[in-house]
């Protein structure tokens, strides 16, 4: 662990992904700053450190961690963005101008990569779609609701050294699967959000409580099915995601089909939609980069996906105050 021990990372956004990140290489590498837009969640950061439930365990990790980006000081090797895609230009902004910064990471949901590479440029930056899951519990308080792989990756599909020394530091967050196919990844990772954090947010419930409901079931299959038609109709090779492939979820056949479903509800029954999180503060979310990547990339096809067509009305009817979420409401996902 000698070249992640000499790496010095910033993390922004202290939300449950980026603080987990942080609190996680805090001393194993030479230096992990944050960078977070709430203010008391930054003190409480700083004084009493990061409350991070973990496996049954709860620790206290004190972080470096900042409100604004003209309080930091220094250069990093790495800067991982943890921020929610409404936040990205804010954020990013005044780091590229800042300088200072070797390469920037994306850890968020949906396909916000091709905005981030506007941002920094397409040459430094590197992706990564993390499979683990967590929960926003309140200021300075975090929980790791399930455990799997970091996949990481150039965009242009190649592996360089600095890939690989992002790699090494990741791993003392999570299993790291270094790829030359992060586009079939980033597309397996896009099914997984926009079916089973949709449903979530759209039922104000779990994973496991969606899935649970008889129309949830319908739900997700048929979300599930237009995104991967959407993949394979691009010439992607997607990628395993949760351990599956994620043709099985889109299969017809109940033995594909259902120990598929087992796996997911297993690996993600816990976790609470970001999305519904977003809804329950009054904050936008991230259905346009989610759901709203699904039917946009549909109609570049000339193609439809109405059930994602579905969740990305209802989601903006959740932000506007028109709608409250709501079981009942997956039937409309199952009748589109």
């Amino acid at each position: 662990m000698r070249a992640a021990a000499q790496q010095r990372i910033l993390v922004v956004g202290a939300g449950a992904i980026g603080g987990i990140t942080a609190a996680l290489l805090q001393g194993v590498v030479e230096r992990v700053a944050v960078i977070g837009r709430d203010r008391r969640h930054v003190e409480l950061l700083r004084d009493r450190g990061l409350r991070l439930e973990r496996g049954g365990a709860t620790s206290y990790v004190p972080l470096e961690a900042y409100a604004s980006g003209e309080e930091l000081a220094g250069e990093f090797d790495f800067c991982l963005i943890a921020v929610k895609a409404p936040a990205l230009e804010p954020a990013l902004a005044p780091l590229v101008s800042r300088g200072g910064i070797g390469a920037f990471v994306s850890l968020g949901n949906g396909l916000v990569h091709d905005r981030i590479a506007a941002i920094v440029g397409a040459e430094r930056l590197i992706a990564a779609t993390v499979e683990w899951g967590a929960t926003n519990l309140g200021p300075g308080h975090v929980r790791q609701t399930s455990e799997n792989p970091i996949a990481l990756g150039e965009l242009d599909g190649t592996i360089r050294p600095r890939t690989r020394r992002l790699a090494r530091v990741l791993e003392a967050v999570a299993e790291v699967k270094l790829t030359s196919n992060i586009a079939g990844a980033l597309w397996s990772k896009l099914l997984l959000n926009s079916a089973l954090s949709g449903l979530s947010v759209v039922g104000g419930c779990n994973c496991a409580d969606a899935l649970g409901d008889p129309h949830g079931g319908f739900a997700l299959r048929r979300l599930w099915a237009e995104g991967h038609r959407l993949g394979v109709w691009q010439g992607l090779t997607l990628e395993p995601v949760l351990g599956m492939d994620p043709a099985a979820l889109a299969s017809d056949d109940p033995d594909v089909y259902r120990p598929a479903l087992e796996l997911v509800v297993a690996e993600s029954g816990p976790a609470r939609a970001s999305m519904l999180q977003d809804i329950e503060r009054g904050r936008l979310t991230e259905v346009d980069v989610i759901n709203g990547a699904v039917v946009a990339r549909a109609r570049a096809l000339r193609s439809d996906a109405p059930c994602n067509r579905r969740v990305l009305a209802l989601v903006h009817g959740f932000e506007r105050g028109e709608l409250r979420p709501s079981r009942a409401l997956f039937a409309q996902i199952v009748d589109a």
